[in-house]
């Protein structure tokens, strides 16, 4: 996997500690293990940051940062990945969850109208509630199971490329061996 690449985007784990909205986890949040960036830990942050991605719920990102340390996740992709449902993109990846949730349950969906408003969204979550997270949860356990699995396996794709290419430059500098 792309160590250099990740650790380019990512805040310095000191930026991260200091951050008031995370004091609360006190002690728990200076566990190197949080920080590291193996395959292990970066398929792990995938899942949970997708999974808590699609929950419709206020502080996602510290749910993902709270199931993230007893799993010992890499922190900031959990909590980053949350940031998939923005408000930009919150209406229609929740109006999927929505469609998803309603035909499990077997019952008729709303139609998307023309402009989503605020008022709309709070009359869906509050009448339509049980098809939103349901779809929501099955949407989210997909997307965390799928993407766990593709980070492995990129990883290890990754990882076998570049000891093919070592392997090779080392033939073309010592063709003896």
């Amino acid at each position: 996997m792309p160590r250099r690449f990740i650790k380019r985007y990512m805040p310095h784990p000191d930026r991260i500690k200091g951050n008031k909205s995370l004091r609360f986890l006190g002690a728990l949040i200076h566990d190197p293990n949080l920080w590291h960036l193996n395959r292990h830990s970066v398929a792990r942050a995938m899942a949970i940051g997708l999974f808590w991605a699609m929950i419709p719920m206020p502080m996602q990102m510290l749910a993902a940062a709270a199931l993230a340390i007893p799993l010992r996740a890499n922190l900031p992709i959990s909590v980053g990945l949350v940031w998939l449902t923005n408000p930009v993109t919150m209406p229609p990846v929740f109006y999927c969850s929505y469609k998803v949730g309603a035909g499990l349950l077997g019952i008729p969906s709303l139609a998307m109208p023309e402009e989503i408003t605020l008022g709309w969204l709070t009359d869906v979550l509050l009448t339509h509630w049980q098809p939103l997270y349901l779809g929501s949860l099955v949407l989210g356990i997909v997307l965390a199971g799928t993407a766990y699995l593709a980070t492995h396996y990129y990883w290890r794709r990754w990882v076998r490329r570049n000891w093919r290419k070592r392997q090779e430059r080392r033939r073309q500098r010592n063709p003896h061996s």
